[in-house]
């Protein structure tokens, strides 16, 4: 059974004063809150169990979910306490309520259109030497020089054009191999394992926005 686990530990600095007292997963997109598209899309795609990392304000994050009966799933939560853990650190920490199996991570701030079930597709047949797969969008105005390059269906630290991460994609425990419980960045991993071509890719041209600040969050309202 594939799992998804959702980032929702951040601070929302950008945000500010929206998220001094609302958890920025809770801040409303198109008429409910941003985490509940989430939750919304993977349950259609077929997914009965979701992680969520708590961190600031967790608990209001928890009281307002609870255990995700009214969405169809259950929910488990992966505490982090605050400061949280940075995005590996925090999908580390969830390790041992995700499985052994390819799981699906989808940040907590990002509103998208694409259809989850694709993704859980590709969690179940994930080839057994890739530690990865990253679904990649055009690069948005605030990122213009991207993250990554496509050659064909294989992500590339080098090369043209450069797409951007979503923060949407499928994970192998196997990624966080020889890592520590602690405060780590992801994006070191994602590199290393592409140098070694062992992450693919897609690129989504559908709707996709980085709720990463109340600008960002009015446009998609709009």
């Amino acid at each position: 059974m594939t799992c998804a686990l959702i980032l929702a530990a951040g601070r929302g600095e950008r945000m500010r004063p929206l998220t001094d007292h609302t958890p920025k997963p809770l801040v409303e997109v198109r008429g409910r809150p941003l985490i509940e598209h989430h939750l919304d899309g993977l349950h259609r795609a077929g997914i009965e169990r979701v992680v969520v990392n708590l961190g600031w304000l967790g608990e209001r994050l928890r009281a307002h979910l609870g255990d995700g009966a009214r969405y169809g799933l259950r929910i488990d939560y992966s505490v982090e306490g605050w400061p949280a853990l940075e995005t590996g650190g925090g999908i580390y920490r969830a390790l041992p309520l995700l499985g052994t199996a390819p799981f699906i991570v989808i940040n907590g701030d990002v509103y998208c259109d694409y259809p989850l079930r694709q993704l859980v597709e590709r969690a179940q047949n994930l080839p057994p030497n890739d530690l990865a797969h990253l679904l990649l969008v055009p690069n948005p105005a605030h990122h213009p020089n991207g993250d990554f390059a496509l050659d064909g269906a294989r992500v590339r630290d080098a090369g043209m054009p450069r797409h951007t991460f979503s923060g949407i994609s499928v994970l192998r425990p196997d990624l966080f191999e020889g890592c520590r419980d602690g405060a780590f960045p992801l994006a070191p991993l994602l590199r290393k394992a592409i140098r070694a071509d062992r992450v693919g890719g897609e690129l989504y041209t559908g709707l996709w926005s980085d709720v990463g600040t109340i600008e960002r969050r009015d446009a998609l309202n709009a």
